[in-house]
């Protein structure tokens, strides 16, 4: 009897031991980084988690943002949402009227008693996930925002200047023209072509995309992209199109290949596109800013925001909010966000994150690296702050389709850009009507 007893308090005592000193919170973060980026995100998972011990972020790769998105509305209608999901941009004015279903940031950090400062982040960043109230809804994470890389060996083949990029769309004409008669078939292309060239080439130039502030006055807003400036434009890219300077390469990323096989010697794209350039070209290359059109009035302003932001979801525990605030003052920490900005192309999305880059002379070392910030650090005006429509996933479709209708002829530039107001305008209707209160 005495032995049984001494067995049974061993094993309770082993028992007791085995089990942790107290319950770890798991927060669950719902990201659409790939390869590379997605080891970064697991990076910072680690080190968070290693940094305390009384929470343990679990990141967990949903798809692409479309896809991650749909399964996350999907989960909280189910009831087992993940405390954080990672959104795209076009997607923050459905998040935003998603009555219910989300915990604004800045109100969590309030609630939980964590530091946080919406001053510190950039301002065109930090206005693009703002209420119309102020604060911020969601915590800014992977910004991007437009540029233009190009071959400097190509340019001096072309007997063009490599440390003067054409800094306007006046000038690209000339560049083009003799990459062109140097022998190269595709002087000039773009990646995300409705991003590049109608939303952020809006904002540079201080021109409306959208009524009601681009659609941060309300959602009765309506789009406007089809005015002077971009048909303009617009214009101009079509007669490049049949003059072989401009080459079209497809609605996302896939100039981005093209470029840095050297096929195509400039490019327009995502600054985020940086990494995978510098790891694949052969050849001297550089970053220059978007070109714009000097005789538009109050250019070049800033271009406009892309990439991501966290946002929380609501309806979760105590426990877990206190875990999520705890999370995003790590990710706050300037170091941290210099890291991510150096490691990833993407923006540094607070100015000490900047400063410290700067001070560390990274981007002394890595010409054309700071080109994306100094456009986005400036301050914004009502037509520059960004885009923030309701299905606007959507609306980039149509405006994809419609001008592919203008590059191979089927339309031209003003019945393309006509179509496209008109279409994405019946569903910024029908966003309106699901929306209203």
């Amino acid at each position: 009897m005495k032995f049984k007893l001494a067995s049974l308090a061993i094993a309770s005592f082993a028992a007791l031991t085995a089990l942790p000193a107290h319950a770890v919170t798991e927060i669950t973060w719902w990201h659409s980084m790939e390869q590379a980026l997605g080891d970064r995100v697991n990076d910072i998972a680690r080190d968070f988690n290693a940094s305390q011990s009384d929470y343990k972020v679990v990141p967990v790769y949903k798809g692409n943002y479309a896809e991650s998105m749909a399964a996350a509305i999907a989960a909280y209608r189910g009831g087992n949402a993940p405390d954080i999901i990672q959104v795209f941009e076009v997607g923050t004015a459905t998040m935003m009227n998603a009555k219910g279903v989300i915990k604004p940031v800045e109100e969590l950090m309030k609630e939980e008693g964590e530091k946080f400062d919406r001053g510190s982040f950039v301002p065109a960043v930090a206005g693009y996930y703002a209420t119309d109230k102020g604060p911020l809804a969601s915590f800014p994470f992977n910004s991007s925002t437009t540029v233009m890389f190009y071959n400097k060996d190509a340019f001096t083949k072309a007997g063009l200047d490599p440390a003067k990029p054409p800094a306007t769309w006046q000038d690209m004409v000339g560049a083009m023209a003799k990459l062109k008669a140097s022998g190269s078939t595709c002087p000039y292309t773009t990646a995300w072509q409705a991003w590049v060239h109608l939303e952020s080439f809006s904002t540079l130039h201080n021109v409306e995309f959208a009524t009601r502030n681009n659609g941060f006055g309300g959602l009765d807003a309506r789009l406007d992209f089809n005015g002077p400036v971009q048909l303009k434009h617009i214009e101009n890219m079509a007669n490049w199109a049949k003059q072989g300077y401009y080459v079209y390469s497809g609605r996302k990323d896939e100039g981005n290949a093209r470029f840095f096989s050297g096929e195509c010697a400039m490019l327009t794209a995502s600054s985020a596109a940086y990494g995978n350039i510098k790891k694949n070209a052969k050849f001297q290359w550089s970053v220059a800013p978007l070109p714009y059109y000097s005789d538009v009035p109050g250019a070049p302003q800033n271009t406009i925001i892309g990439g991501a932001s966290l946002w929380v979801m609501s309806g979760k525990s105590k426990a877990e909010y206190k875990g999520v605030a705890k999370f995003l003052s790590f990710l706050s920490q300037p170091e941290l966000q210099a890291k991510w900005h150096q490691e990833t192309g993407y923006l540094p999305v607070t100015t000490a994150a900047y400063e410290l880059t700067k001070k560390s002379g990274f981007y002394e070392k890595n010409p054309g690296t700071d080109v994306a910030v100094k456009q986005m650090i400036v301050k914004t005006t009502l037509k520059s702050r960004g885009v923030r429509l309701g299905n606007m996933l959507q609306i980039r479709d149509i405006a994809d389709q419609e001008l592919e209708n203008v590059w191979n002829g089927k339309k031209t530039p003003k019945e393309g850009l006509d179509d496209a107001v008109k279409r994405g305008n019946e569903l910024l209707e029908k966003f309106e009507k699901a929306n209203k209160s």
